[in-house]
């Protein structure tokens, strides 16, 4: 096998029934074009038919035929190797698709055979809890829910529900009921999912059931199709999901390390602020969620923090204490949809009465993801700490749970690791993320919203420390996972520059359009006005979807209609009522959201790490959550845009977004034909010097524009100089040459408020 180096670059595309593998063949050419050196897919496995993301694999063994099929694959990958594009994949080992029993063989097989079925080794499932029999939450929450199901074909069937039968277990006749009670599953209600469950899942998903890889059958047969595409050189790189969910997920890693040793390794591991990631890890980094948050804040300014504070305390009706609130939110998910982990592990310490409560406690006190024990007991020393001020009454069971805890590869230690990372991405990114609105550009995976922006030296010390750490790590902007796109956080984050302004604005529509809930409304302005414009569909499923996450004013599982009435209303009133004014004030912010794009970008193409570029951001992509930045991507636009740009077209800032497609396509260019292996800061001299933003990689140097509108009612960069090192420079962008010694700043960013300035 030929040795593979990281890529220079990375293009994610979102495969799926509406986008194949033959069309992304079809698209290789242009991604050539634009200069990135790998393609970046979404899981390719087969999948729960009519998945949109492919992160329920129900077949290990396959190309997913909705995707394209083998023969899809094999039209991709010949086609990325004639353009000299290789391949990286993003691969789940954490957890299988089980909605559709019929289509996954593991899970059929167990449904029918019970714990001594050949493949229950590979499920996560605990048997005793359950009298030997695997909980599944379909039914109806009616009491007579059983009376409705039918054994037809050989089969038990509930609603659209297929489950198989037990051998003989129908031959001795009797009602349906009667032979479900024979099965070796029980059909439960769906609302028993919460505390009864007796399978491992992904978060809270039912459909996801946890597969066991570290059991070295189970890893043989989950990767064995991806790393006979690393052997024969069709896949490069490998893009780990969700590692937290792992038994061992530094064992699993050197495991896959030793199984592709050439291969790029990259992990969907969130970082808090200030947590790294292990050392011992044999990967090149993370998939750039640090990185995103580290680039967002050196575009937000720090002094609009106050006014926007005052303004959500008086949304709210009081301070929030952002700690605690995220201790409420992880401390309801532990009590509610996660409680049957919870449940779990309380089993593990039958001597402790109240070992769930103490659990739930400590989970909700823990201040990162996952420990990785025992080399994260510091972790746990200080969720222990946080949970005795919170809780003075458990202290004697968090201390035995404590000491346990510490015999880290004991079952309870374990599963309490695989347990924490679900509570925090459940309590945090899907719940508090939603109620605390105060400025949501900062409420970002991985981010921190009570950091309230970077400083430029503080960002130059992070990209140092990536530079001298994780160098080949990924850097992304946007994601399919992303609460907002790049362009949103963007053009949001200009509001940081006029608080008071915008605080006005957010009164006088709270007047126009009143809700209950003020901190939602509020959210949900900064969402439509980051988006605008978008059609009144999207910003109906983005309001239901927020509303019912946050958990306030209604839910998933128990929506308030009155509520949800009111609140549509609302998100109707932007549309209908011209006085509101939504585009005048999207008109007084656009071009400094576009300046923050541009600026943003650049940083992230040309800064330590491996960029990708999420499928479609190349022009500007106003997405929301997902599934909203998942959608269909106009291909033929932006590569007839990209033809005109290589014509020597020079486009305005302008709604086009072609402006950005060209920042990214010569960035990736210069990226792909230079080796960037030095870093230091970018220093400016002068009155605006406080607004650039930019660092010299060793002989390329990119040079951005921060809190625009500030500079602009500072009348500009008036004689802000930056000194450019000897040598003969060209800017990637217009083509302008420049030599060295002090330039001007306005002169630099003539056209632009970026530059990319390539020693010749």
């Amino acid at each position: 096998m030929v040795p593979v180096s990281a890529p220079r670059s990375t293009y994610r595309l979102q495969f799926s029934a509406a986008f194949r593998l033959q069309q992304a063949a079809e698209l290789v050419d242009y991604l050539r074009d634009l200069g990135v050196s790998h393609a970046y897919a979404s899981p390719l496995m087969a999948a729960t038919p009519g998945s949109t993301h492919g992160y329920d694999t129900v077949d290990f063994s396959r190309v997913d035929e909705e995707r394209g099929g083998a023969e899809g694959f094999a039209a991709f990958d010949a086609a990325l190797r004639d353009h000299g594009i290789r391949l990286v994949l993003d691969i789940v080992p954490n957890h299988m698709g089980v909605a559709v029993p019929d289509v996954n063989p593991w899970w059929w097989d167990v449904l029918r055979h019970g714990r001594y079925a050949e493949n229950a080794p590979a499920l996560d499932v605990d048997w005793d809890f359950g009298d030997q029999r695997l909980r599944i939450p379909v039914l109806s929450d009616s009491p007579n829910a059983l009376d409705d199901l039918q054994v037809e074909f050989g089969e038990l069937r509930y609603a659209d529900h297929r489950f198989p039968l037990a051998a003989d277990s129908d031959t001795e006749g009797g009602t349906p009921q009667e032979v479900h009670d024979r099965q070796h599953y029980e059909l439960i209600s769906w609302r028993r999912a919460d505390t009864d469950l007796n399978y491992r899942r992904f978060f809270a998903i039912n459909e996801l059931a946890a597969v066991r890889v570290e059991r070295p059958e189970v890893f043989e047969a989950v990767h064995s199709l991806v790393l006979s595409w690393v052997e024969d050189g069709a896949v490069d790189g490998l893009r780990i999901d969700h590692p937290d969910g792992l038994a061992d997920p530094g064992g699993y890693l050197h495991r896959l390390a030793a199984a592709a040793p050439e291969a790029w390794l990259v992990v969907e591991k969130i970082l808090q602020p200030g947590e790294l990631l292990p050392d011992s890890w044999p990967v090149a980094g993370t998939t750039g969620y640090d990185a995103l948050n580290e680039i967002g804040g050196v575009f937000i300014d720090p002094a609009g923090e106050q006014a926007l504070t005052e303004l959500d305390t008086e949304l709210v009706g009081a301070p929030v204490e952002y700690p605690a609130l995220v201790r409420s939110c992880k401390r309801a998910v532990a009590d509610g949809i996660l409680n049957s982990e919870v449940r779990r592990l309380a089993r593990l310490v039958p001597d402790l009465p109240g070992a769930a409560d103490a659990l739930s406690e400590l989970l909700a006190c823990f201040p990162v993801y996952r420990s990785y024990l025992p080399d994260g007991a510091h972790y746990l020393q200080q969720a222990v700490d946080y949970a005795v001020t919170t809780r003075p009454d458990l202290s004697a069971d968090l201390a035995t749970l404590y000491e346990r805890l510490l015999v880290a590869d004991s079952e309870l230690a374990v599963r309490f690791q695989q347990s924490s990372g679900m509570v925090m991405a459940k309590g945090v990114e899907d719940t508090a993320y939603y109620r605390w609105s105060r400025f949501v550009p900062l409420n970002e995976v991985g981010g921190d919203p009570t950091r309230f922006g970077l400083t430029p030296e503080e960002f130059h010390a992070a990209c140092s420390r990536r530079q001298e750490q994780h160098p080949n790590g990924m850097t992304a902007l946007s994601t399919h996972d992303t609460k907002r796109s790049e362009d949103v956080r963007a053009r949001l984050a200009v509001l940081a520059e006029i608080p008071q302004a915008w605080a006005n604005v957010v009164r006088r529509w709270n007047e126009l359009a009143p809700l209950s809930d003020r901190p939602l409304a509020h959210l949900l302005w900064q969402n439509i006005l980051g988006a605008w414009p978008l059609d009144r569909e999207r910003a109906h499923a983005y309001a239901r979807k927020a509303a019912r996450e946050a958990g306030v004013s209604t839910t998933w599982a128990d929506p308030d209609q009155d509520f949800e009435r009111r609140m549509h209303e609302l998100v109707d009133t932007a549309y209908d009522h011209p006085e509101m004014g939504v585009e005048l004030v999207v008109d007084r912010i656009k071009n400094f959201g576009w300046s923050n794009s541009l600026g943003m970008k650049l940083l992230q193409l040309m800064m330590p790490g491996v960029p990708d570029v999420y499928q479609g951001t190349e022009i500007w992509d106003h997405s929301l959550v997902d599934p909203d930045n998942r959608r269909w991507i106009d291909f033929d636009h932006r590569r007839d845009l990209l033809r005109r740009l290589d014509d020597g077209w020079q486009p305005q800032v302008d709604a086009t977004g072609a402006a950005k497609l060209l920042v990214v396509s010569r960035a990736l260019r210069v990226r792909a034909a230079r080796a960037l292996s030095e870093y230091s800061s970018a220093i400016a001299q002068g009155p605006a010097a406080a607004h650039l933003i930019g660092f010299d990689r060793g002989g390329v140097i990119a040079l951005a524009t921060r809190l625009p509108l500030r500079l602009a009612a500072a009348q500009g960069w008036g004689e802000t100089e930056v000194d450019l090192p000897a040598a003969d420079w060209s800017d990637a962008f217009t083509g302008t040459r420049y030599a060295g010694g002090p330039r001007l700043v306005a002169d630099l960013f003539d056209h632009y408020p970026v530059a990319l300035l390539v020693a010749e």
